[in-house]
């Protein structure tokens, strides 16, 4: 039962508890009012049978002293018959002082129940319920006294029946009567409740709409709201305003920032008026609903020019599901470079596109990371066919989920041409290498020519040579074809195309590769090298090729700006190129130095800048520490200069170990 109520609607739970407080209230009312008019009642008709006793005995005496039994007889039937007292009296009885019975008024034999009510000398009148043949009857009996003796006594008996019958009677009538109050009141109940509960019904059914998604349903719950129309607020149609920037209270505090007025405790359009408790109800759904539309028509806005931005940027856009994998959106440009249709991106995983980086990225965002940036990574296109990409992915909520929105640009033309580039520029390192490798190439080449021509000598002169000379003649000219073989591998090393492919490299590897094609060149420029490359270094993951290329820009550089700062005749200048490597906190450091000149605070700013150069024109293009940056961010190094005017310069490489 308590349940039930409390399901049932807000209109009946109050017609019901007012429905039975009435009714307690009613039955305690009828409770008592029947007890009184019942009390009442039977004491006035006990009392009306009291009274007719004591006429009867008053003036039956003298009939008694006198035995006249004719007159007696002719009172008691009057009294009877008085009236209504017919219905009500159903005997009258006449004693003597010895209990004889002088004169009644009934047809058929006294009942003996009669005669047993005796009257007891002290009291003046005494009533008690007595069966009169299965009839009850209140039989009152009173003394009929001359002067200080009784001579008699009166018995009037009272039908129960007839009494029961006006106590019926009353009751039914009482009864009806709190039955129509009962009625009438749950009329009122009704209608009151009904009135009510009428503005929540209204705004519940407002509510259920708004819930549904319909914002644009009428709001008239309570009193009028005097013409009140969401669409009049300057601030709805035109959604570069802020609501705020109506309310008035900001000519009270004109030094104040429009943004602190967020609370519109003045504002023009959001207001309430004066009533009850269920009008000021009404007016903050009212205005909550205004809010609602409001911010709905800035978020549409907002969601159609992003989607707008989504659908038409010229770059490719997927938005990933952090913990399946799965591509759950794409606009335009993904179809175009990927070469699969929405449908079908939808249904795969984006691992199958982009499997490089992919796990790194889910790590970040995992550890609550924000925004991550992936350079140069690989993708496959519809057939595993591979390009490169710049991938921008940051953390958002996709429909309830918790997912990423990756943007990538396609690089591949750029990589190809950086790569054109790069390879230019050893063509033009090896050009400017040749002489220094012709001077390498020929001294084992003399060498074996010398040891060739003396054993031919040998053989046609018919000398007799020891054994071991032979021998140490023969193993000088294999040592020498050795080293010429190594120069030209390094050559072909140096000149071949690198890819991107990163690996584990030792970077002392590619310092003595690039040595060993110029150590000897710049010793002829009066330029010594100080190596400090010790061995053990962790590795780095790079490229060899590519950091031959970065080593040998760096040296490059440095013989340069030597030659800038001193001649190579001047034999009491330091002309020294400084080499060392080293490994601490996890990284792996190359540092490149020279005795040069140094650089002012203006030219360290922009030695980077691709076709910034201090040469003089024709010297140098102006692309060879550009080309060397982005080698090093590519693989997540920094590069780091030293230098002042006069104090020489330290470019300084910082990979992360592998």
């Amino acid at each position: 039962m308590v349940r039930r109520f409390e399901r049932a609607s807000l209109k009946n739970k109050l017609m019901l508890s007012m429905l039975v407080g009435i009714l307690l209230i009613s039955a305690t009312i009828a409770f008592i009012a029947r007890w009184i008019l019942v009390s009442s009642l039977t004491n006035e008709l006990e009392q009306r049978g009291a009274a007719i006793a004591h006429s009867v005995a008053e003036r039956g005496g003298s009939c008694i002293l006198d035995n006249d039994i004719p007159r007696l007889l002719s009172l008691i039937f009057d009294e009877r018959r008085l009236h209504e007292r017919k219905k009500l009296v159903s005997y009258i009885v006449i004693e003597d002082q010895h209990g004889k019975v002088l004169a009644h008024t009934m047809t058929r034999r006294l009942p003996p129940a009669v005669l047993a009510h005796e009257l007891p000398q002290d009291l003046r009148q005494s009533i008690q319920l007595v069966d009169l043949d299965g009839e009850a009857v209140y039989d009152i009996a009173a003394g009929i006294n001359e002067g200080l003796y009784r001579i008699g006594t009166v018995h009037v008996g009272l039908n129960k029946s007839h009494i029961d019958s006006l106590v019926s009677k009353l009751r039914v009538a009482f009864l009806g009567f709190i039955s129509g109050v009962v009625v009438i009141a749950f009329f009122l109940s009704n209608r009151l409740s009904r009135n009510i509960t009428k503005p929540i019904r209204d705004l519940t059914a407002i509510a259920d709409e708004i819930s549904r998604g319909n914002f644009d349903i009428p709001i008239e719950a309570s009193a009028p709201d005097d013409g009140w129309d969401f669409s009049d607020c300057p601030a709805y149609p035109n959604s570069d305003l802020p609501c705020w920037h109506f309310d008035l209270s900001h000519t009270e505090r004109p030094d104040r920032m429009p943004e602190e007025y967020r609370n519109c405790r003045r504002c023009v359009f959001y207001s309430k008026r004066e009533g009850d408790e269920v009008t000021q109800l009404a007016d903050s759904f009212r205005n909550m609903v205004w809010s609602i539309r409001l911010y709905r028509h800035r978020l549409r806005e907002s969601e159609e020019k992003y989607r707008s931005l989504f659908d038409s940027g010229p770059d490719p856009i997927f938005v990933v599901d952090c913990e399946s994998g799965r591509v759950m959106d794409a606009n335009p440009r993904v179809e175009e470079l990927y070469g699969y249709s929405r449908d079908e991106l939808r249904l795969m995983s984006y691992t199958s596109l982009a499997p490089e980086n992919y796990q790194e990225c889910l790590d970040h965002f995992d550890d609550g990371g924000g925004c991550i940036y992936f350079p140069k990574a690989i993708h496959y296109k519809r057939g595993q066919a591979p390009f490169f990409v710049n991938m921008h992915a940051c953390p958002i909520s996709y429909r309830g989920r918790h997912a990423i929105i990756v943007a990538v640009t396609d690089i591949t033309e750029m990589i190809e041409k950086d790569a054109q580039l790069i390879q230019a520029g050893k063509m033009k390192s090896l050009g400017e290498m040749s002489a220094g490798i012709a001077h390498e190439l020929n001294q084992p080449l003399n060498a074996i020519k010398m040891g060739s021509e003396y054993l031919m000598m040998v053989e046609e002169t018919g000398q007799d040579i020891p054994a071991r000379q032979r021998l140490e003649v023969v193993a000088e000219i294999s040592a020498q074809v050795d080293r010429a073989s190594g120069i030209i591998n390094t050559l072909r090393s140096f000149g071949r195309q690198a890819d991107l492919v990163t690996e584990k490299v030792d970077i002392n590897g590619p310092v003595r590769a690039v040595l060993s094609l110029l150590r000897r060149q710049f010793e002829l420029d009066n330029i010594r090298f100080r190596l400090d490359l010790p061995e053990g270094l962790p590795a780095i993951k790079a490229h060899g090729n590519r950091l031959q290329q970065v080593v040998f820009n760096l040296v490059t550089n440095a013989r340069d700006a030597i030659n800038d700062g001193s001649d190579p005749g001047d034999k009491a200048g330091e002309r020294v190129i400084f080499i060392r490597t080293q490994a601490s906190g996890g990284s792996v450091r190359l540092e490149v130095g020279d005795t040069g000149p140094g650089m002012t605070e203006e030219v360290r700013g922009k030695v980077f800048e691709p076709f910034f150069t201090t040469k003089e024109a024709g010297q140098g293009m102006g692309l060879g520490l550009a080309i060397s940056y982005g080698i090093v961010k590519d693989y997540g190094g920094e590069v780091q200069i030293e230098s002042e005017p006069g104090a020489g310069t330290v470019f300084r490489l910082v990979f992360p170990a592998a």
